[in-house]
């Protein structure tokens, strides 16, 4: 097979941060070559040297044969590189057509500041049909579906005669029929020649896709490999430098104390989402919420923090009358929350790891709208040590460390709050094995502490590792209760659909 892309050697450095050590990629015509390790690896970094977003330090860059002494995003574009990130890079309020050819519309023979509308969706429908998608191009984005989004993004790197295409955790946001239509469409691709490099923390998902696999840690090269003989743990163990032989901490099975009721709900109603009824969380539990897509598992957490109004609310936190109108009532009454989105609703992400660390306790520690610098760095040093958050310094932009590392300042914002329970959405979504087992790590620390723990999780392994109760939720009601004694997968799956 031709060779597409090579890169050898690649050194980056940023301010204070050795990124990329030595790295080595070779992509061929026709293959899925998956690019993994841990966040912090450097994958993304060696993916915007590739589009030519940052320069490389050292290192020799060779597309389809020819040396590339310095790329720029629009060379990079003419060299045929595409890159689909994980935010897409669309525009809601054009179609779908206008987003394929975006600066580069058909122009009216006549009037040639004019585009022509016609030829436009002609050229779209072209592109959309070798991708053999039911997508009509004169729809607006913003009515498409995630899944349809992607693929338009998809169709628009096609349509630059891209033949090395990067993708950056696509499946994300997906459901499991959407990824399967995704799976046909990267087969036709790969038949169609294009060579893919494929980023993604489901490693599972790798054995019906990946040809070869290309190894990251801690900015250097520690492998390529046919994907074809190898295990999860093989995988795994490359990436973290360690065996893994358990995806989850050990935890002894706990006699949950049922006299001591952190968190009570008797009833909670919202018209056709929510009609939740007795509810209870035990101290230093975790709780596990399960439940399909749509069936109420954030609503009822955005409830209970306060986002979200309900017509009825009957609810006790530590036998008192809990009855929030506000997130900021909620977490004076001791309740933390760990969104599904860190990024959107999280964190300030162009604010430092100081401020973050300090984000609910701004006004505690705040005179005359003035924070108190020494409390506030002595608070984030704290917390950086206690959790093993890896950072240049306090003062680092929380927009440039890893998801991992993320997710650790998203907890210990709510341990500095002093918060008594804290709900997880999502945990682990879009970080990798090993900051996971750190994450879980940390969720059993808080429950030992005496915490309550209640983590929300579309991950059936992750709500049987790590729960000591679960709780199945279905249509906005709770449909089951199961203990850690009775937990299989099938008996939580049975009460999330029936």
């Amino acid at each position: 097979m031709n060779e597409l892309l090579r890169m050898e050697g690649i050194e980056k450095s940023f301010p204070g941060v050795k990124a990329l050590s030595g790295v080595n990629l070779q992509i061929v015509e026709g293959e899925l070559h998956a690019l993994i390790g841990e966040n912090g690896a450097g994958k993304s970094t060696l993916m915007k040297i590739l589009a030519g977003v940052h320069s490389k330090d050292e290192g020799k860059i060779f597309i389809k044969g020819k040396e590339i002494e310095e790329l720029t995003p629009d060379l990079a574009q003419k060299m045929g590189v595409g890159i689909i990130y994980q935010e897409f890079n669309l525009f809601s309020d054009l179609s779908v057509a206008e987003n394929i050819f975006i600066r580069r519309e058909p122009k009216n023979p006549t009037f040639k500041f004019v585009i022509d509308d016609r030829k436009l969706n002609k050229m779209a429908q072209e592109v959309l049909d070798r991708l053999d998608l039911k997508i009509n191009p004169s729809t607006l984005v913003k009515k498409l579906s995630v899944a349809e989004q992607q693929m338009v993004e998809i169709a628009k790197a096609l349509s630059m005669n891209t033949e090395i295409l990067v993708m950056d955790e696509p499946t994300a946001a997906l459901t499991n029929s959407e990824i399967i239509e995704l799976f046909k469409v990267i087969k036709d691709l790969k038949n169609q020649g294009v060579g893919i490099v494929y980023i993604s923390h489901r490693l599972e998902e790798l054995e019906e896709i990946c040809d070869r696999v290309t190894i990251l840690r801690d900015g250097q090269y520690i492998k390529t490999m046919d994907y074809k003989g190898l295990s999860m743990e093989d995988l795994v163990s490359l990436m973290v430098g360690r065996s893994m032989e358990d995806k989850f901490p050990h935890r002894k099975e706990r006699n949950i104390d049922k006299q001591n009721i952190m968190l009570e709900v008797k009833k909670m109603k919202r018209a056709n989402v929510l009609n939740v009824k007795d509810f209870k969380l035990y101290s230093g539990e975790i709780l596990g919420l399960y439940g399909l897509m749509g069936s109420g598992r954030t609503e009822f957490a955005r409830a209970l923090f306060g986002v979200d109004k309900v017509e009825e609310m009957d609810v006790e936190m530590f036998g008192k009358k809990y009855q929030v109108k506000s997130t900021s009532e909620a977490i004076k009454l001791g309740l933390g929350y760990l969104t599904e989105d860190r990024k959107k609703d999280g964190l300030a992400l162009s604010q430092s790891v100081e401020y973050n660390v300090n984000l609910p306790n701004l006004k505690i520690i705040s005179s005359l709208g003035v924070i108190d610098d020494k409390k506030a760095s002595n608070a984030a040093t704290k917390y950086v040590k206690e959790l093993s958050i890896k950072t240049p310094s306090i003062n680092q932009l929380t927009t440039n460390l890893s998801g991992g590392n993320q997710q650790k300042i998203c907890i210990a914002k709510w341990l500095n709050r002093h918060s008594k329970i804290i709900i997880f959405d999502e945990p682990t979504r879009g970080i990798d094995v090993g900051a996971k087992y750190e994450v879980y790590e940390l969720m059993i620390k808080l429950a030992d502490m005496g915490i309550g723990v209640i983590m929300i999780s579309s991950e059936l392994p992750e709500i049987i590792g790590i729960s000591d109760r679960v709780m199945v939720m279905r249509e906005g009601e709770f449909s089951g209760e199961i203990f850690k004694k009775d937990f299989t997968e099938e008996k939580i799956l049975s009460y999330a659909v029936s």
